[in-house]
C-alpha cells in the first residue's frame, strides 16, 4: 500500500522563492499556521507596518478557526481564492507543476525520509539555482541579490 506524502508550500510571488513548507503524511491547520509564522520570521516581517497578504485556496486547513486565528494574531491578511479558480493561485500552482515534472516524476522513493530529502533538496535548488524567465533569467536568490545591488530593476507585481 502506498502512502501519500503531502506538501504545503508558501511562495513569495515577488521573487518566486519557496519561503517555507510543510511535508508530511497529513496536513492540518496547525501546519499551515506554522509555515506562515515561520515565513514571517524568516523574512523578518514581525512588527512591520505592512505585512504580506496570504492567498490560499479553500482547503480545510485554510478555512479552519486555527488558521484564521493565527492570521488575526499575526496581523496577516488572509485572502481565499474563489472555488474552482486555480489560476488565481498561478504562482504556487506553477511551482507544484515544476516540482512534479522536474523532481517527483523522476524519482521512485524508497521511504518517507528519502522523499523528504529529495524534495527538500529540490526546493533548495529551486530557490538557489533554478533560473526563472520572469526574474531576468536568474534564480530567486540571485534575483533578490541583483535587486539589492541595483543590477536589475525591481519588478512590479500585479495581483
Amino acid at each position: 500500500m502506498k502512502t501519500a506524502l503531502i506538501l504545503l508550500s508558501l511562495i513569495d510571488v515577488y521573487d518566486r522563492s519557496i519561503i517555507d513548507y510543510h511535508m508530511g503524511l497529513s496536513c492540518e491547520s496547525k501546519h499551515a499556521a506554522q509555515i506562515v509564522q515561520r515565513a514571517l520570521w524568516k523574512r523578518q516581517r514581525f512588527g512591520k507596518e505592512t505585512l504580506p497578504v496570504i492567498r490560499t485556496d479553500n482547503g480545510p486547513q485554510f478555512i479552519s478557526h486555527v488558521f484564521e486565528e493565527t492570521c488575526l494574531q499575526l496581523q496577516v491578511e488572509h485572502e481565499r481564492i474563489p472555488p474552482k479558480t486555480p489560476n488565481k493561485n498561478a504562482n504556487i500552482e506553477a511551482f507544484h507543476a515544476i516540482l512534479e515534472k522536474d523532481c517527483l516524476s523522476r524519482h521512485e522513493f524508497e521511504s518517507y525520509q528519502d522523499a523528504y530529502q529529495i524534495v527538500s533538496d529540490y526546493i533548495l535548488f529551486y530557490n538557489q539555482r533554478r533560473i526563472h524567465g520572469s526574474l531576468y533569467d536568474l534564480s530567486p536568490a540571485q534575483f533578490v541579490q541583483a535587486v539589492q545591488q541595483q543590477n536589475v530593476p525591481p519588478l512590479v507585481i500585479k495581483v
